[in-house]
């Protein structure tokens, strides 16, 4: 998707006034500047330095890509109101592109520049689901090695992209671009996604700088030489940002048992503390750093075009002022090895059936699995030491293995959906620690 941009800018040519875009297109951006001179205006009576956060980023946001509904689906609104004033929830993807392409600085070596180029592929892919009622909140994380169907997609150049019955998931980027990924989300879970964005590289160093770093726990040392640059961090506390904090996303060599598994969930270590630092921190009632994380966005994303409103970024962020760490959850999609070849993996269709059933009903999740191959949570591994001269208390029983229970009904938990033991996961709460691969 990287390479979106140029492709606008050349229809601004002959070719642009041929499919009739160009009149539209300025008068789309006509209306984001009256749109951002208001807000401006609207900022001023709280202060010039918030006012100027707003018409900063008014001014970094790039041309969105609309997204096309599946048949049988809703079409997609343009107009889509203000979540944080209105009872609505928000489904929003986000793929992490591999690519490359024109970001400078470390990504301008040539092994970089071999390593992907292009669109590349979505070798990160999170869907965030916020309930309707803004009471809790789930990002599902997608496996890049999942084998899936993916759907007939729009080709961005125009026509349609043969889908296939049997393919990897972090291909859908670079077949037919956001769309793509977005159908392919859309099929597996049968939610409508409105909100949708590619993010580069540079895009998570640029977030995690804007909340001024991400302290991270660690059980034991985490050091990957193939991530640029190499990760070596000690046992412990450690609070990373910038290039760094990419290193740390992006490593699968120096996480759990190598795996990209065990990435994801040392990928839910991080933003849970994320999560924690902007709850805790009050960045959500300070307006400048919310504008401050919007702006580190909208530099390096290609957003779909219901993300280019300066504000949307922002009120979406206010839907979750209330929710609560305890009831914000990161899971992966449940997968298993593929029989038919052991480097991949594919859905783990009844537990799959669960999480997706859940989040169509837009019901509240309690996990009742592990933290996953990279994460461990410190206070859930703890056994009571025996009394003085006493015998040992017994050990908790491990739970049954059961990959193919349905989810069930917890009313102790406000009406959650207890999931399967088999999706993995943790809340933003859980202050869970990283096992190296050591």
């Amino acid at each position: 998707m990287t390479d979106l941009p140029r492709r606008h800018q050349r229809a601004r040519g002959p070719e642009g006034v041929r499919h009739g875009r160009l009149p539209r297109r300025r008068a789309a951006i006509a209306a984001l500047k009256l749109l951002a001179g208001a807000l401006v205006v609207a900022f001023v009576s709280i202060g010039s330095v918030a006012a100027y956060a707003v018409w900063d980023v008014a001014h970094s946001i790039k041309t969105g890509v609309h997204l096309q509904a599946l048949p049988g689906q809703t079409p997609i609104p343009q107009d889509i109101p203000n979540v944080g004033a209105l009872p609505g929830g928000v489904n929003l993807l986000l793929a992490g592109t591999d690519s490359r392409s024109d970001l400078g600085g470390i990504y301008n070596s040539e092994d970089e520049q071999d390593a992907s180029s292009g669109a590349g592929n979505n070798d990160v892919t999170m869907l965030l689901h916020i309930a309707q009622d803004h009471k809790s909140m789930m990002v599902v994380s997608f496996p890049r090695d999942l084998m899936v169907p993916i759907p007939d997609c729009p080709d961005p150049k125009g026509g349609t992209i043969d889908g296939s019955s049997y393919a990897q998931f972090n291909t859908a980027l670079s077949r037919g671009g956001l769309n793509c990924v977005v159908a392919t989300v859309s099929k597996m879970t049968g939610l409508s996604i409105p909100f949708a964005a590619v993010i580069n590289f540079n895009g998570v160093s640029a977030m995690s700088d804007a909340v001024g770093g991400v302290t991270v726990c660690l059980a034991s040392p985490v050091t990957d030489d193939y991530t640029n640059p190499p990760l070596d961090l000690p046992a412990g506390e450690n609070t990373i940002v910038g290039d760094v904090a990419l290193s740390f996303l992006r490593s699968r060599h120096g996480v759990g048992d190598g795996s990209d598994l065990g990435r994801i969930s040392n990928q839910q270590v991080f933003l849970s503390a994320l999560a924690r630092k902007v709850v805790d921190g009050g960045v959500l009632s300070n307006p400048v750093q919310l504008y401050a994380l919007a702006k580190a966005a909208v530099n390096n994303i290609t957003p779909s075009d219901t993300l280019t409103n300066p504000t949307t970024l922002v009120q979406i962020a206010l839907a979750l002022k209330d929710t609560g760490l305890q009831n914000m959850v990161f899971v992966q999609y449940p997968a298993v090895t593929d029989p038919d070849n052991p480097n991949r993996v594919v859905p783990q269709e009844s537990a799959a059936d669960a999480l997706n059933e859940a989040l169509v009903n837009d019901q509240p999740v309690k996990l009742t699995g592990s933290t996953g191959r990279a994460a461990e949570d410190p206070t859930a591994t703890a056994s009571p030491a025996p009394e003085p001269g006493g015998e040992p208390s017994p050990a908790t029983p491990a739970a049954p293995a059961t990959p193919a229970a349905p989810a069930t009904t917890d009313p102790s938990a406000g009406g959650a959906v207890e999931l399967p033991s088999t999706i993995t996961g943790q809340t933003a709460a859980q202050q869970t620690c990283t096992k190296g691969n050591n």
